[in-house]
């Protein structure tokens, strides 16, 4: 009979096995490998053998994708125009320029597309997250089929950080409840540093770390998020190549300037002082000479004609030049203070000796320049998003403050079409350049050997994905976490790398936004007339097919799309605008949708606030978007806070929503109850009780009872103290829209920038906060159903 010994060897030498194959990188995660060792009765008859780490590629290179927000094509002296940008230029000496790169003429879809190598609307980003609806093309919900280039490389050995601006988190997930799975986090990013969210204050961001939300010091009067994020950005990329510097990394660093606010140190901003007295009909001409010296756009290059609605420079009077030249001064400052700032990120590259071996991909904007700040310019870019005008004069009087902390600011339209040359129209408007065409650098000293050339093959985003794959020698993968993909639709650029003059690649692209559309088809062009300018906040409604003349381009011979050639080739523009709804149906274009303000009402979307009326938080409780919160807009509403008054009085935060730039606050201030509401920092509306409050337990109360009869009208506010009232007064006007961009709903103390400059952030309450109700109401409410309500808070706090 055989020992039981001599039943465990050779059960032991069964599970001895030889060599695993090479890594299936076509699935990802990889799978493990076998084990290589043997098993034996004891150690001393083992071979030991640990799984084999996923490593990228020999010589696979480090990747540092830099993406500039709102910034035309015309814009930086790298593609010819007014503003330096040293590390643009650096780059493409050492590199290649693009002039036929394009991006989706709007900020989360360009994103979108960038990282996941398909169109914006495949990926069901046919609009920015706060105007998301149900259809499969518009839902900002992107599918897992269609994983981005963080996850490819993570799972391929790489080590992925994402720094700056992400606007690619559906609006009613972006709070600290998730879910996180389309956050950088869960899109591949092993490590974020930014914001979540369309813009945000240089000098007060909401910043958000992995999954939590930071704070930067209040007490610094030099804290600018620009030089704070490239400084975190360097220390990741010396941390790895520190401590695992045979592993690539990958950086996608998503500036958030210069959309507006227009933000700038005061010394960046001097630099150019007196730079645009010249005005924007001039600067296009100057640029477009830039240009043509450079190479970057053909000798007969045409310059286009003024968009419909931009005045001309010579039309305006003195006070407005000088007004609209500061604005131009204060974005070129914020525009040359972030490129000096990449330029430091790239410098610690070099430093580390990895630059020879790092393919760095600039974009300069994520579509062209931003026309969303009217025919005057904006003080306070909330103005524009809730339709309420400000005066001429009191934009002027202010002018020192653009800029600087005191300002949301946004430069007049004609600059955004200057900065746009030599095209038509601007941000927004996807059916031309204006819109679409954005200056691209790439670099990789080590591969690319054709420096300084300038590269005219037609390409869209989506293309820079497969760019990526074939440098680092990877597939696209088949399935990620166990989900088949999606093909990626964009196509590679690598093979300018070598033939800077080769046929272009991409052949076909169609291009979508708020129904101005456009067909690009082996050098033409088709596109519809934008009927509605991007700077009219409310217009009319037109209909989206028969509301549309259509536009035809041959870009072969006219790159700036100046002579429009729909009447003596109709049989052509007949052939691509069948083509354009045959790619429209194809990725998910349809159904056309003009609408703006409409889309924005929460109530399209999923909502973790939808059927409920009455919300509870408490001290703590901060940095809570507007998508997650409830709607104070358009309606009745009253909040109660029950708090406990020590000995010596309390003052500080309760409750507030936004900030300096528009929203609603309420405190005690000198331990007297204070409620504000800043009307988009146009006017602050205020109530307030005379006495402070004695120690002990008090209710205090805020109710708004809404006039109704449409969007953003008054109604009667009332202050209330243990259901007694101590100040009541009329707000003749509310916001109608959106309360804040970047800012959020917080308790116990204040984030971001104070509703009210009566106190300091974070002006955290001194005193005991029990709880913070709010409740909501679609009605009209009589003074007696309000006062029923006051003293049922009272008691419902006594009998705790």
């Amino acid at each position: 009979m055989p020992r039981i010994s001599d039943c465990l060897i050779v059960a032991a030498c069964s599970c001895s096995v030889v060599l695993g194959a090479e890594f299936n990188r076509t699935s990802l995660p990889v799978p493990q490998g076998p084990f290589k060792g043997k098993i034996g009765l004891t150690p001393a008859e083992s071979e030991k053998d640990f799984p084999d780490e996923v490593a990228a590629p020999d010589g696979a290179p480090n990747v540092l994708i830099i993406l500039t927000d709102d910034v035309g094509f015309g814009a930086s002296s790298t593609f010819g125009g007014p503003i330096p940008t040293p590390t643009f230029d650096r780059l493409a000496n050492s590199g290649l320029r693009y002039n036929q790169f394009h991006t989706t003429a709007l900020c989360s879809p360009t994103r979108a597309a960038l990282i996941t190598g398909r169109n914006h609307h495949t990926v069901s980003t046919g609009g920015i997250m706060e105007i998301g609806v149900g259809y499969p093309g518009y839902n900002t919900v992107v599918r897992k089929s269609c994983g981005t280039i963080g996850q490819v490389l993570k799972y391929n050995g790489y080590n992925t950080a994402w720094f700056g601006k992400n606007h690619n988190v559906p609006d009613w997930q972006s709070s600290q409840a998730g879910p996180f799975d389309l956050w950088p986090a869960g899109l591949g990013f092993e490590y974020f540093y930014g914001f979540v969210g369309g813009d945000t204050n240089q000098w007060a961001p909401a910043i958000v770390e992995n999954t939590r939300p930071v704070e930067p010091p209040h007490d610094d009067p030099d804290y600018n998020f620009d030089e704070d994020m490239a400084d975190r950005a360097i220390n990741w990329i010396r941390m790895q190549n520190a401590v695992a510097p045979d592993k690539p990394f990958f950086c996608y660093y998503a500036t958030g300037t210069a959309h507006a606010p227009h933000h700038a140190p005061k010394d960046w901003i001097a630099k150019f002082e007196g730079k645009f007295d010249k005005g924007w009909d001039a600067q296009r001409d100057q640029t477009l000479a830039r240009q043509k010296e450079l190479g970057v756009v053909p000798q007969g290059t045409k310059l286009t004609e003024r968009s419909p609605g931009i005045p001309a420079w010579d039309s305006l009077n003195t006070k407005q030049k000088e007004l609209y030249a500061r604005m131009m001064e204060v974005y070129a400052g914020a525009l040359s203070h972030a490129d000096h700032h990449f330029g430091r990120i790239i410098d610690a590259i070099e430093e580390s000796g990895e630059l020879d071996n790092t393919l760095i991909i600039y974009i300069q904007g994520d579509n062209g320049a931003s026309a969303e700040g009217s025919a005057q310019g904006l003080l306070n870019e909330m103005t524009f998003f809730n339709n309420i005008a400000v005066p001429f004069e009191t934009v002027y009087e202010n002018r020192d403050k653009l800029g600087g902390p005191m300002a949301f600011n946004h430069y007049p339209i004609g600059w955004a079409h200057a900065m746009d040359t030599p095209f038509q129209w601007t941000k927004q408007v996807a059916s031309h350049f204006g819109g679409t065409r954005n200056g691209m650098v790439m670099s990789w000293p080590k591969r690319i050997k054709d420096k300084g050339k300038v590269c005219s093959q037609f390409h869209h985003v989506i293309d820079v994905m497969p760019t990526i794959l074939e440098a680092a020698a990877l597939p696209a993968p088949d399935s990620i976490d166990g989900i088949t993909q999606e093909p990626i639709e964009g196509t590679s650029m690598a093979y300018t790398w070598d033939d800077t003059d080769a046929p272009s690649e991409r052949t076909t692209q169609y291009f979508e936004m708020f129904a101005n559309r456009a067909i690009y088809d082996d050098g033409w062009v088709a596109c519809t007339t934008p009927p509605i300018a991007p700077w009219v906040a409310v217009a009319d409604a037109v209909d989206v097919i028969d509301g549309y003349e259509w536009e035809l381009y041959n870009i072969d011979e006219d790159f700036s799309e100046s002579e429009n050639l729909a009447e003596q080739h109709p049989d052509k523009l007949r052939e691509l605008q069948r083509l354009f709804y045959i790619e429209a149906v194809k990725y998910d274009v349809l159904p056309l949708d003009n609408s703006k303000v409409e889309r924005l009402d929460v109530r399209n979307r999923p909502s973790l606030t939808e059927g409920r009326d009455k919300f509870t938080y408490y001290a703590g409780m901060t940095r809570i978007p507007e998508g997650s919160a409830p709607d104070l807009k358009n309606k009745s509403f009253a909040i109660n806070a029950v708090v406990d008054i020590p000995e010596g009085g309390a003052e500080g935060l309760l409750m507030t929503q936004g900030g300096r730039f528009c929203g609603v606050g309420l405190y005690l201030l000198k331990g007297k109850p204070v409620f504000v509401y800043n009307l988009a920092d146009v006017e602050r509306y205020r109530v307030e009780g005379d006495e402070p409050l004695a120690p002990g337990e008090h209710v205090i109360t805020f109710d708004f009872n809404y006039d109704g009869g449409g969007v953003g009208k008054g109604g009667r506010a009332t202050l209330s103290v243990d259901g007694k009232k101590v100040g009541s007064t009329d707000f003749p006007r509310t916001i109608g829209y959106r309360m804040s961009l970047d800012e959020t709903l917080d308790f116990g103390e204040d984030t971001g920038t104070p509703v009210s400059e009566d106190y300091q952030v974070p002006f955290k309450f001194t005193g005991e906060i029990q709880e913070v109700t709010i409740q909501i109401s679609d009605h009209e409410l009589t003074e007696e159903q309000l006062q029923k309500y006051r003293e049922m808070q009272v008691k419902a706090a006594l009998s705790r």
